[in-house]
């Protein structure tokens, strides 16, 4: 009998945490560099980290390689939603004329594959929903929040415009009410909340202490949203993932400005209650565009072996294979590398010769070049024998992850 009832204890318990909902926010900062963040007391930060980690990240793609990327607002923020570099995406700056929807968002991934699902933008600048996610658009599929909020600096009458950007502190307080209130009553499955009055007060003062306050503000407003979500947790059993990041750091002599690729203004961080980290993140250096393929896996967003092909990111939670792919000139060869994180197993070395992905949206055509132990941690290519082509794509497919690297020959 006693056998008995634990069986069925057991059984009731599976099923509770396999009906637990899935959500997911993911918080942008504007403009904090790591060090700044670090030095100040943000206990609300410190709080969610105290549940999982807080991580030192880069933006801007990789320096002087072919997906660097400029440290401005609009491509840190796109690198997040898109988990690729502007080689990519193609928004190099906040103009936005031309973002490339053939990667899609994280929002897209989500709705694609879970249409009922409600998804949440709550903003201090309109075009993150409008340009960046692209909502209506034929481009993106004519996606919709069902939850937004944002527009407000267009709002002149209700928040009129003053020398020293108060009313953007009054938008962000705003959009963060909101944003808390939603989570608390409606609990959309994937959010974005993104405040700005940080970035403000660096370009106006630099490091200062007029700077310092911005960010603890922030962090007061991140406090709110981590009480809403612990209601939420406790009074609904919801498993929810908050990942909080910026888009850029600050300039390193004063503090200004940002936009170039000093260590100061690529250095970004990923704060989260997500545990238990993989070995990745542990050990990798990790960037912003690792957020994506995380919150999908939170989610349960299957990605397609072409789309996997294409993200540049590496998950910082579940299982992982290889990381870190690089190629070097080794004695005249080109020589593919990779950190093992796993070293049972192996790796598939694809290449394509074309780009349709990136023009069209179509699947690009890969040769299998061979399979190698991951172990190995290089493989030698010889780029004589395939097809004299501007761009070589590489894709190194693992067990439980894809990384990637371009080729890019110079005209």
């Amino acid at each position: 009998m006693k056998k008995i009832f634990i069986i069925t204890l057991f059984t009731c318990f599976c099923i509770t945490v396999a009906a637990q909902k899935k959500k997911a926010v993911f918080i942008i900062i504007d403009g904090v560099s790591k060090d700044v963040l670090d030095k100040l007391p943000t206990p609300n930060i410190d709080a969610i980290v105290k549940e999982g980690a807080l991580l030192s990240a880069f933006q801007g793609g990789e320096r002087g390689q072919y997906n660097q990327t400029p440290t401005i607002s609009a491509p840190g923020y796109t690198n997040v939603i898109s988990g690729v570099w502007y080689n990519k995406h193609n928004v190099p700056d906040n103009a936005i004329k031309a973002p490339n929807y053939h990667y899609p968002t994280i929002f897209r991934f989500f709705k694609n594959q879970y249409p009922e699902k409600k998804i949440g933008i709550f903003s201090s600048w309109e075009d993150n929903r409008t340009k960046l996610v692209g909502e209506s658009l034929a481009q993106t599929g004519k996606i919709k929040f069902d939850y937004k909020f944002d527009g407000l600096e267009l709002d002149t009458v209700k928040f009129p415009q003053d020398k020293d950007r108060l009313f953007m502190a009054k938008i962000d307080q705003a959009v963060t009410d909101e944003a808390a209130r939603q989570i608390k009553e409606n609990a959309p499955d994937l959010s974005w909340v993104y405040l700005e009055y940080t970035d403000d007060m660096g370009h106006m003062f630099g490091d200062s202490k007029k700077y310092d306050d911005a960010v603890v503000s922030a962090d007061k407003q991140i406090g709110q949203i981590w009480e809403a979500i612990k209601l939420r947790k406790k009074e609904h059993d919801e498993d929810w993932l908050i990942v909080i990041t910026t888009d850029h750091g600050r300039d390193p002599k004063t503090g200004h400005h940002h936009g170039g690729q000093s260590d100061r203004e690529r250095a970004s961080w990923i704060a989260t209650n997500a545990s238990p980290l993989n070995t990745y993140a542990k050990k990798g250096e990790v960037s912003v565009v690792d957020i994506l393929p995380t919150v999908a896996r939170h989610l349960n967003i299957s990605l397609s072996a072409n789309q996997m092909r294409e993200l540049d990111g590496v998950p910082l939670t579940g299982k992982v294979s290889i990381y870190k792919p690089e190629i070097i000139a080794d004695n005249g060869k080109t020589v593919l590398k990779w950190v093992p994180a796993d070293d049972q197993g192996k790796l598939k070395v694809w290449v394509a010769s074309d780009n349709k992905f990136k023009e069209s949206g179509l699947a690009d055509t890969y040769k299998l070049l061979g399979e190698v132990p991951i172990k190995d941690g290089r493989f030698t290519l010889d780029l004589s024998k395939l097809p004299s082509s501007a761009i070589y794509k590489i894709v190194l497919e693992a067990k439980y992850n894809t990384v990637n690297r371009w080729i890019v020959n110079k005209k």
